[in-house]
């Protein structure tokens, strides 16, 4: 997502926001448009489950999802009552847990909801980062489905780190070995824990083209595994540095892990600022 996209989105959820009894609530009608749900129906479906995730937590729903209504304007200067939700940040963030963080606005969303502090450039650095960790979970569910593929045509666990190996290599134009000492990463940790967004989705790409071309072309052997994703890495690497991004020359990022921990804390704040407002 671009800067001026989050900008844009930053800017929506801002308008829209009001103050009850000195707590920071959001219309649940302009919270549908501001998700992308065209039927009420539909995100009344997500507002339950998110009711529900509330209940498991221990927090009281009545608190966090106050029905009211709302009047909205009809044509001819008429005027109609429909039903509302009052929504609290964390019945936002709740909202945005049980959609589709593939949907811009509830990746967006998830994020926004999750920091306390009202500031774009804050929810710009934690999309980022929300961005990296996402993609890193791609990557290993890619891998992990490539392995089976890759076991059924006669490739075992050794083969598959050998083939893995071998395709880094072609994207990264160094082996294993060279390419954790130049990125600084600890020996006993994955290569990809400490690579910038960029670099994981292109070694997830490289292995979606692998698992497809391994099927579709009836691949059976290491051999010739290997040599699919081997051409794949190339193919995916070409595409880079035409645009002028060299993989092995880009920075490494932070610990994966270590990301992973730090919105793992923010959720666990977003939990309990909603119990010190009650």
């Amino acid at each position: 997502m671009k800067s001026e996209e989050i900008k844009e989105l930053f800017t929506r959820f801002e308008t829209v926001a009001s103050e009850l009894e000195g707590v920071e609530c959001w219309s649940a009608r302009d919270l549908q448009d501001l998700l992308g749900y065209s039927k009420w129906e539909n995100f009344e479906k997500v507002i339950q489950k998110a009711k529900d995730a509330c209940k498991n937590a221990g927090e009281e729903i009545g608190y966090h999802f106050p029905d009211i209504r709302k009047t909205i304007p009809m044509p001819k200067g008429a005027e109609k009552e429909i039903d509302d939700i009052l929504l609290t940040r964390y019945a936002c963030y709740l909202i945005a847990q049980n959609g589709d963080s593939r949907k811009q606005e509830i990746a967006f969303a998830q994020n926004y909801f999750a920091v306390q502090t009202r500031r774009s450039e804050l929810v710009e650095q934690r999309l980022l980062e929300f961005e990296r960790v996402k993609a890193r979970e791609k990557l290993s569910q890619t891998e992990k489905q490539l392995s089976g593929i890759l076991y059924e045509r006669g490739v075992d666990s050794q083969g598959f780190a050998i083939i893995r190996s071998k395709g880094d290599q072609a994207l990264f134009r160094l082996n294993t070995q060279m390419l954790k000492r130049k990125l600084g990463v600890p020996e006993s940790r994955p290569i990809a824990d400490f690579l910038p967004t960029i670099s994981i989705k292109a070694k997830d790409l490289a292995a979606e083209m692998t698992g497809l071309n391994v099927q579709s072309k009836d691949l059976k052997g290491q051999t010739k595994i290997e040599e699919e994703h081997i051409d794949n890495n190339l193919a995916v690497r070409e595409m880079l540095t035409k645009r002028g991004i060299v993989p092995e020359n880009l920075p490494p990022a932070e610990d994966v892990k270590k990301l992973q921990r730090k919105l793992d804390s923010d959720e666990k704040k977003v939990l309990k600022e909603a119990k010190k407002k009650k």
